[in-house]
């Protein structure tokens, strides 16, 4: 079996700091979500770092889409600030939400003792066929909420590809 059938899907990780997207902080959380992507069978194309601006987030959606992924995992900007717009920038990017999943990382995010996952507005669902997902920017946040959408955005891509077949 060559190394290319054991992959799930292509992924692109998109950062959403305006520290980081100005050089004036390292990202920390980009290598944390590709280590565990590849660990999952992703080939990553990438991670993107962009100000938490709502057009940026948008265009760095929608060019993640264009170009075909089969999953884009959004990193921060999912609070309750007034410059935390990931969501709403998402929500014009999707299709249809996939309200399962985004409960299912509020849930296990709490459940893991994380309160703040309680405030997350973060939003997960499709857009042509990608599968697009926002997480918080924590460490706590990031592991937790990989290990509960992985396996489900596998589900998710399985499906699409049983549709272009």
């Amino acid at each position: 079996m060559e190394m290319e059938d054991l992959r799930i899907g292509r992924a692109l990780v998109v950062i959403v700091d305006d520290r980081v997207s100005h050089g004036d902080s390292p990202d920390a959380a980009g290598p944390l979500v590709t280590e565990l992507l590849v660990e999952a069978g992703y080939a990553v194309d990438g991670v993107v770092s962009v100000s938490a601006d709502e057009v940026e987030i948008r265009n760095a959606l929608n060019t993640a889409v264009i170009g075909g992924v089969d999953l884009v995992i959004s990193v921060g900007g999912t609070g309750v600030m007034p410059r935390d717009v990931t969501p709403d920038a998402t929500a014009d990017v999707l299709d249809h939400e996939i309200r399962g999943i985004t409960e299912a990382l509020r849930a296990s995010g709490l459940a893991s003792g994380n309160v703040e996952a309680g405030l997350s507005r973060g939003l997960v669902g499709v857009s042509g066929s990608t599968l697009v997902a926002n997480l918080a920017s924590s460490r706590a946040a990031i592991r937790d909420g990989m290990a509960t959408l992985l396996p489900l955005a596998a589900h998710v891509i399985q499906e699409f590809s049983r549709v272009e077949e």
